[in-house]
């Protein structure tokens, strides 16, 4: 399986682990709990099939850039957090951070 389409199982696992640790309420709720431990355990998983083909500061910094850039989002979708241009501005960093990422570790 293509490296990058584990490491978006990887990015998409981990998103939904951390919304379930939202839902869990510190773990106090059983099924919220386990989605956290399946999705953190899926999302771990995924991005060490991922490292076989990526280098590893390419592919931890498009998982966790990625992946918080998404959680924000859920954030403000499923749990209506406020969202706010400094919000927007720090996701398109981060984007943009995983842009020059991807450019400069492309030599695989």
């Amino acid at each position: 399986m293509n490296s990058y389409v584990l490491l978006a199982a990887a990015i998409l696992a981990e998103v939904f682990g951390s919304s379930m640790l939202k839902v869990s309420n510190g773990f106090k709720k059983l099924f919220p709990s386990v989605g956290v431990i399946i999705g953190m355990g899926l999302s771990f998983y995924y991005l060490s099939l991922a490292l076989k083909a990526i280098p590893l500061g390419t592919a931890y910094a498009i998982w966790a850039g990625a992946g918080t850039a998404l959680t924000a989002l859920v954030g403000v979708l499923l749990f209506k957090e406020k969202f706010d241009s400094k919000k927007l501005l720090g996701i398109i960093l981060i984007i943009c951070g995983i842009v020059i990422m991807k450019l400069s570790g492309g030599n695989h």
